[in-house]
C-alpha cells in the first residue's frame, strides 16, 4: 500500500554506493526502516540534507504489513532548520538527543503524542535564541514520560533522595548505589517541573549539568534493556563546557 506520512529521521546506514537504509520515526506507523535507492546518484531528486539527524520530513513509501523493510518512493523536508546547522551548541545537543531517541524508541506502531512531543521539542530548540543550556536535560526527563518510567516528583525536605531504580524520591538511602543525594536530587526535581520556556530558572553550572546528565543516562540504562552507552556524551560535555 502506497502511503504518505510525516517522519523524523533517526539513523542512516549506507547500503551500497548510492543507497541507504533509513530508520525513520513516522507519524502514522511508528518506527520504520526504509530502503532509499539511488540517493547518492547524480540523477537523485533527494537532497542529502533531508537525511541528516532528526530531519523533519514527509515521505511516500510502499508500506507492507509485517514487513521489516519498506521501499521509499519520495522524501522531502517538512521543516527547514533556521539555526540548528549553524550553531555548534544546538548541533551538539541535537546529536545527543538523536542518539537518545534512537536507543530508546522501538515502537512499530502509531503514537501521536510521542510524535508531537518530538517534533515540537526539535522545533523549539531550533527557534530558541538563548537560554537553552538545560534543554537536553529537560528533554530527556520529559521523553521518559512516553517510555513508561517518568519520575514521580514527590520531592520534599523529608523525601530528599531520588531512587533511580524505583523512580521516586524517598526519605531513606537505598541499599544500592543508584540514587541521587540531597543536592542533585533537588536539582533533578526542579528540572522535572521545568518547561522549556522556564528551564533557565534552574540555576546550574557546567559541572552540575554534567553530573545530572550522567545520572539521567543511568536512569535510562536502569529502565531500558540493552540501552548501552551514549557515544555523543563526551562531545556534548566538551562543547557545553
Amino acid at each position: 500500500m502506497i502511503s504518505t506520512t510525516k517522519g523524523i529521521v533517526f539513523h542512516q546506514i549506507k547500503y551500497s554506493e548510492t543507497s541507504f537504509i533509513l530508520k525513520i520515526y513516522t507519524e502514522n506507523f511508528g518506527l520504520q526502516s526504509y530502503m532509499a535507492k539511488g540517493v547518492r546518484s547524480k540523477k537523485s531528486k533527494i537532497s542529502p540534507s533531508v537525511l541528516q539527524h532528526l530531519s523533519l520530513v514527509e515521505l511516500v513509501a510502499n508500506h507492507k504489513e509485517k514487513s521489516s523493510l519498506n521501499f521509499l518512493k519520495e522524501i522531502r523536508s517538512s521543516y527547514q532548520y533556521s539555526s540548528m546547522p549553524y550553531n555548534v551548541y544546538k548541533s551538539s545537543i541535537l546529536i545527543f538527543i538523536n542518539e537518545l531517541v534512537y536507543r530508546s524508541i522501538r515502537e512499530e506502531e502509531k503514537n501521536q503524542e510521542l510524535f508531537n512531543f518530538l517534533t515540537s521539542a526539535i522545533q523549539w530548540l531550533d527557534l530558541s535564541e538563548s537560554r537553552f543550556s538545560n534543554f537536553h536535560l529537560v528533554f530527556a526527563i520529559q521523553l521518559s514520560r512516553y517510555l513508561g518510567f517518568y519520575p514521580k516528583n514527590n520531592h520534599s525536605k523529608l523525601n530528599c533522595h531520588f531512587n533511580l531504580q524505583e523512580g521516586v524520591f524517598t526519605n531513606i538511602l537505598p541499599r544500592h548505589e543508584n540514587y541521587l543525594d540531597d543536592a542533585v536530587a533537588k536539582q533533578f526535581s526542579q528540572l522535572i517541573e521545568a518547561s522549556y520556556e522556564k528551564m533557565s530558572l534552574v540555576a546550574l553550572n557546567n559541572n552540575s549539568r554534567n553530573v545530572l546528565l550522567e545520572r539521567i543516562i543511568e536512569y535510562y540504562q536502569l529502565h531500558l534493556p540493552n540501552f548501552g552507552k551514549i557515544k555523543s556524551l563526551e562531545v556534548l560535555r566538551t562543547v557545553l563546557s
